[in-house]
């Protein structure tokens, strides 16, 4: 368990679903004790674009979603398509900064991995805002 402390940007996303994609399971395993942290319920975590697909697809309820950029080799941004399509706000986590970021999601809160629990809070707050 990671305990992190509650933020009031934070505050406000207690009891959100969100959908977390990432392919590295350290990585999934961290970000959903930090959710979990944060009053979060964690949808997945998916560890490939067709898991996260499939979840879509499926209709799961969610409120947000952690993407990471890049998924096996794959860029995440179908999803973040079919995300902004449904209107479901995210967030985009990557170790390479807005640099890692294809331009035409711009106006996409970034989460700089590494990453804290403070910033995941106020990422996701700042996405639903």
């Amino acid at each position: 368990m990671v305990n992190c402390e509650v933020s009031r940007s934070a505050a406000r996303i207690e009891g959100l679903r969100v959908l977390v994609v990432e392919d590295e399971s350290l990585v999934a395993l961290q970000l959903e004790d930090m959710l979990h942290d944060l009053g979060c319920h964690v949808v997945g975590p998916a560890m490939r674009l067709r898991a996260a697909g499939e979840l879509l697809d499926a209709g799961v309820g969610i409120d947000c979603a952690v993407l990471d950029v890049n998924v096996c080799g794959e860029m995440v941004y179908p999803i973040a398509e079919r995300l902004a399509l449904l209107g479901i706000p995210f967030v985009f986590a990557t170790g390479y900064g807005r640099d890692g970021v294809d331009v035409r999601w711009t106006d996409v809160p970034i989460l700089q991995k590494p990453y804290t629990c403070e910033e995941i809070g106020e990422s996701l707050a700042l996405c639903l805002q």
